[in-house]
């Protein structure tokens, strides 16, 4: 049974920085791409941010140069640091490995 869980979602203040976390279980995780979508309240979800089995990582238009996507293989852990925030980045952040969501972080950044 495949398990992602997040963490790490808040209220910061425009500018600021935060780093989601999201912990896989019962996936050979180091084999699997690992995904970063958000959903803003009354918007489609977004993919955010993508990194392959082999490290390559892609970014969405919006949050490239602000966002950096990791993992942690030992740990099973895929981690999404946001620096810059802007109130647009306000959303609920969802961790996606093909076929399975997590619960979903909320992160909202005050103006």
């Amino acid at each position: 049974q495949v398990q992602l869980v997040e963490s790490g979602g808040g209220l910061v203040q425009a500018g600021g920085s935060l780093r989601l976390s999201c912990a896989a279980s019962g996936i050979m995780f180091s084999r699997n791409v690992m995904i970063w979508y958000r959903q803003a309240p009354g918007k489609q979800r977004e993919w955010v941010a993508s990194i392959s089995s082999g490290g390559i990582t892609n970014y969405a238009d919006s949050v490239k140069g602000r966002f950096t996507i990791s993992r942690d293989n030992a740990k099973n852990t895929v981690y999404l640091e946001m620096n810059s925030l802007k109130s647009e980045d306000t959303a609920v952040y969802y961790c996606y490995i093909p076929g399975n969501w997590g619960q979903g972080t909320q992160v909202t950044v005050s103006s």
